[in-house]
Protein backbone atom coordinates (compact mmCIF):
# COMPACT_ATOMS: atom_id res chain seq x y z
CA UNK A 1 0.00 0.00 0.00
CA UNK A 2 2.90 2.20 1.05
CA UNK A 3 4.13 2.43 -2.56
CA UNK A 4 1.02 2.64 -4.22
CA UNK A 5 0.33 5.81 -2.09
CA UNK A 6 3.75 7.03 -3.18
CA UNK A 7 3.11 6.04 -6.85
CA UNK A 8 -0.54 7.90 -6.56
CA UNK A 9 0.94 11.79 -4.68
CA UNK A 10 4.12 12.01 -6.89
CA UNK A 11 1.65 11.50 -10.46
CA UNK A 12 -1.10 13.50 -9.42
CA UNK A 13 -2.59 14.31 -13.20
CA UNK A 14 -2.83 10.10 -13.53
CA UNK A 15 -4.11 9.59 -10.34
CA UNK A 16 -7.98 8.66 -10.87
CA UNK A 17 -7.02 6.03 -13.83
CA UNK A 18 -4.25 4.19 -10.67
CA UNK A 19 -7.11 4.10 -8.20
CA UNK A 20 -9.40 3.33 -10.79
CA UNK A 21 -7.37 0.25 -11.67
CA UNK A 22 -5.49 -0.16 -7.84
CA UNK A 23 -9.64 -0.48 -6.86
CA UNK A 24 -10.22 -3.14 -9.51
CA UNK A 25 -7.63 -5.45 -8.85
CA UNK A 26 -8.60 -5.02 -5.16
CA UNK A 27 -11.60 -7.10 -6.89
CA UNK A 28 -9.51 -9.85 -7.57
CA UNK A 29 -8.34 -9.90 -3.71
CA UNK A 30 -5.15 -7.86 -3.94
CA UNK A 31 -4.42 -6.08 -0.39
CA UNK A 32 -5.46 -2.68 -1.27
CA UNK A 33 -7.96 -0.71 1.25
CA UNK A 34 -10.63 0.77 -0.09
CA UNK A 35 -11.16 3.18 2.96
CA UNK A 36 -7.36 4.07 2.98
CA UNK A 37 -7.90 4.87 -1.11
CA UNK A 38 -10.66 7.10 -0.20
CA UNK A 39 -8.70 9.17 2.68
CA UNK A 40 -5.73 9.52 -0.03
CA UNK A 41 -8.19 10.54 -3.05
CA UNK A 42 -10.10 13.05 -0.88
CA UNK A 43 -6.72 14.58 0.11
CA UNK A 44 -5.43 14.88 -3.33
CA UNK A 45 -8.76 16.35 -3.73
CA UNK A 46 -8.59 18.75 -0.85
CA UNK A 47 -4.93 19.82 -1.95
CA UNK A 48 -6.53 19.98 -6.12
CA UNK A 49 -9.81 20.94 -6.28
CA UNK A 50 -9.79 21.35 -9.63
CA UNK A 51 -9.47 17.56 -9.96
CA UNK A 52 -12.33 16.90 -7.42
CA UNK A 53 -14.48 15.46 -9.99
CA UNK A 54 -12.66 13.32 -12.11
CA UNK A 55 -10.82 11.84 -8.17
CA UNK A 56 -14.18 11.12 -6.83
CA UNK A 57 -15.55 9.43 -9.42
CA UNK A 58 -12.29 6.98 -9.63
CA UNK A 59 -12.40 5.87 -5.94
CA UNK A 60 -16.50 5.92 -6.48
CA UNK A 61 -16.48 3.57 -9.81
CA UNK A 62 -13.18 2.04 -8.45
CA UNK A 63 -15.17 0.21 -5.07
CA UNK A 64 -18.55 -0.24 -6.82
CA UNK A 65 -17.09 -2.33 -10.17
CA UNK A 66 -14.50 -3.78 -7.48
CA UNK A 67 -17.84 -5.35 -5.82
CA UNK A 68 -19.22 -6.51 -8.69
CA UNK A 69 -15.88 -8.16 -9.98
CA UNK A 70 -16.29 -9.90 -6.18
CA UNK A 71 -19.78 -11.35 -7.25
CA UNK A 72 -18.75 -11.94 -10.74
CA UNK A 73 -16.08 -14.29 -9.90
CA UNK A 74 -18.05 -16.28 -6.98
CA UNK A 75 -21.25 -16.52 -9.73
CA UNK A 76 -18.78 -17.33 -12.34
CA UNK A 77 -16.78 -19.84 -10.62
CA UNK A 78 -18.83 -21.75 -7.98
CA UNK A 79 -17.34 -24.25 -5.73
CA UNK A 80 -14.52 -24.39 -7.79
CA UNK A 81 -13.14 -20.88 -6.43
CA UNK A 82 -11.76 -22.92 -3.37
CA UNK A 83 -9.06 -25.00 -6.23
CA UNK A 84 -7.68 -21.53 -6.34
CA UNK A 85 -5.69 -20.34 -2.98
CA UNK A 86 -5.71 -17.25 -4.44
CA UNK A 87 -9.64 -16.81 -4.67
CA UNK A 88 -9.96 -19.11 -1.66
CA UNK A 89 -8.43 -17.23 0.87
CA UNK A 90 -11.21 -14.09 0.11
CA UNK A 91 -13.76 -16.26 1.37
CA UNK A 92 -12.84 -19.32 3.81
CA UNK A 93 -15.58 -22.00 3.79
CA UNK A 94 -16.54 -21.58 7.66
CA UNK A 95 -17.31 -17.96 6.57
CA UNK A 96 -19.11 -18.43 3.24
CA UNK A 97 -21.56 -20.93 5.07
CA UNK A 98 -22.33 -18.04 7.82
CA UNK A 99 -22.68 -15.35 5.01
CA UNK A 100 -25.07 -17.74 3.05
CA UNK A 101 -26.75 -18.12 5.95
CA UNK A 102 -27.90 -14.41 6.57
CA UNK A 103 -28.09 -13.41 2.85
CA UNK A 104 -30.75 -16.53 2.61
CA UNK A 105 -32.61 -15.09 5.93
CA UNK A 106 -32.05 -11.34 5.27
CA UNK A 107 -31.50 -10.88 1.60
CA UNK A 108 -30.36 -7.47 0.57
CA UNK A 109 -30.37 -6.37 4.10
CA UNK A 110 -26.98 -8.38 4.79
CA UNK A 111 -25.47 -7.19 2.27
CA UNK A 112 -26.30 -3.47 2.73
CA UNK A 113 -25.19 -3.63 6.09
CA UNK A 114 -21.85 -5.55 4.66
CA UNK A 115 -20.58 -2.82 2.98
CA UNK A 116 -20.22 -0.64 5.77
CA UNK A 117 -17.65 -3.49 7.23
CA UNK A 118 -14.18 -3.81 6.21
CA UNK A 119 -11.36 -6.18 7.29
CA UNK A 120 -11.89 -8.48 4.32
CA UNK A 121 -15.86 -8.89 5.21
CA UNK A 122 -17.19 -6.70 2.18
CA UNK A 123 -14.80 -9.48 -0.08
CA UNK A 124 -16.04 -12.41 1.13
CA UNK A 125 -19.79 -11.15 1.19
CA UNK A 126 -19.50 -10.08 -2.45
CA UNK A 127 -18.08 -13.34 -3.42
CA UNK A 128 -20.84 -15.25 -1.33
CA UNK A 129 -23.52 -13.48 -2.70
CA UNK A 130 -22.03 -14.68 -6.14
CA UNK A 131 -21.72 -18.29 -4.83
CA UNK A 132 -25.26 -18.64 -4.04
CA UNK A 133 -26.58 -17.24 -7.19
CA UNK A 134 -28.27 -13.70 -5.77
CA UNK A 135 -30.27 -12.00 -8.50
CA UNK A 136 -27.38 -9.97 -10.70
CA UNK A 137 -29.81 -6.43 -10.46
CA UNK A 138 -30.45 -6.65 -7.30
CA UNK A 139 -27.12 -7.10 -6.12
CA UNK A 140 -25.77 -4.41 -8.21
CA UNK A 141 -28.95 -1.94 -6.89
CA UNK A 142 -28.06 -2.50 -3.41
CA UNK A 143 -24.31 -2.27 -3.51
CA UNK A 144 -24.74 1.05 -5.63
CA UNK A 145 -26.79 2.85 -3.10
CA UNK A 146 -24.75 1.27 -0.12
CA UNK A 147 -22.01 2.07 -1.99
CA UNK A 148 -23.17 5.24 -3.07
CA UNK A 149 -23.45 6.30 0.34
CA UNK A 150 -20.14 4.81 2.42
CA UNK A 151 -17.75 6.68 -0.08
CA UNK A 152 -19.92 9.72 -0.34
CA UNK A 153 -19.89 10.41 3.40
CA UNK A 154 -16.17 9.30 3.98
CA UNK A 155 -15.04 11.05 0.86
CA UNK A 156 -16.89 14.48 1.92
CA UNK A 157 -15.07 14.08 5.38
CA UNK A 158 -11.49 13.52 4.55
CA UNK A 159 -11.90 16.34 2.00
CA UNK A 160 -13.55 18.66 4.71
CA UNK A 161 -11.65 17.51 7.31
CA UNK A 162 -8.68 15.26 6.43
CA UNK A 163 -6.69 13.16 9.24
CA UNK A 164 -8.43 14.75 12.01
CA UNK A 165 -11.72 12.79 11.38
CA UNK A 166 -10.16 9.09 10.87
CA UNK A 167 -11.14 7.73 14.30
CA UNK A 168 -14.23 8.95 14.06
CA UNK A 169 -15.09 7.99 10.67
CA UNK A 170 -13.98 4.34 12.07
CA UNK A 171 -16.13 4.61 15.36
CA UNK A 172 -19.02 5.95 13.16
CA UNK A 173 -18.83 2.79 10.98
CA UNK A 174 -19.11 0.97 14.26
CA UNK A 175 -22.04 2.68 15.73
CA UNK A 176 -23.53 2.72 12.14
CA UNK A 177 -23.51 -0.52 11.76
CA UNK A 178 -24.32 -1.44 15.34
CA UNK A 179 -27.53 0.93 15.05
CA UNK A 180 -28.67 -0.98 11.55
CA UNK A 181 -28.27 -4.38 13.03
CA UNK A 182 -31.03 -3.05 15.62
CA UNK A 183 -33.28 -1.53 14.07
CA UNK A 184 -33.20 -4.42 11.65
CA UNK A 185 -33.41 -6.84 14.66
CA UNK A 186 -36.59 -4.90 15.57
CA UNK A 187 -37.90 -4.79 12.18
CA UNK A 188 -37.77 -8.40 11.99
CA UNK A 189 -39.31 -9.46 15.52
CA UNK A 190 -42.13 -7.30 15.43
CA UNK A 191 -43.17 -9.04 12.24
CA UNK A 192 -42.53 -12.52 13.60
CA UNK A 193 -44.30 -11.01 16.23
CA UNK A 194 -47.51 -9.96 13.69
CA UNK A 195 -46.92 -13.53 12.04
CA UNK A 196 -47.52 -15.41 15.25
CA UNK A 197 -50.51 -13.26 16.19
CA UNK A 198 -51.72 -13.52 12.52
CA UNK A 199 -51.20 -17.49 12.99
CA UNK A 200 -52.96 -17.61 16.05
CA UNK A 201 -56.08 -16.07 14.97
CA UNK A 202 -56.78 -18.12 12.00
CA UNK A 203 -56.07 -21.39 13.93
CA UNK A 204 -59.59 -22.58 14.76
CA UNK A 205 -59.89 -23.49 18.38
CA UNK A 206 -59.99 -26.69 19.68
CA UNK A 207 -62.47 -27.79 21.84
Amino acid sequence: MDQLIELIQNNVAYAPYIIFVALLLAGFNLPISEDVMLFITALLAADSPDMLVPLFCSVFFGAYFSDLICYTLGRTLGPRIWKFKFFASMAPAERVDQLSHYLKKYGAITLFLGRFIPFGVRNALFLTAGLGKMDARKFAFFDFLACSISCTAQFSLYYHFGQDVVEYVKKGNIVFFSLACAVVLGILIRMKVKKSAKTREATPEQN
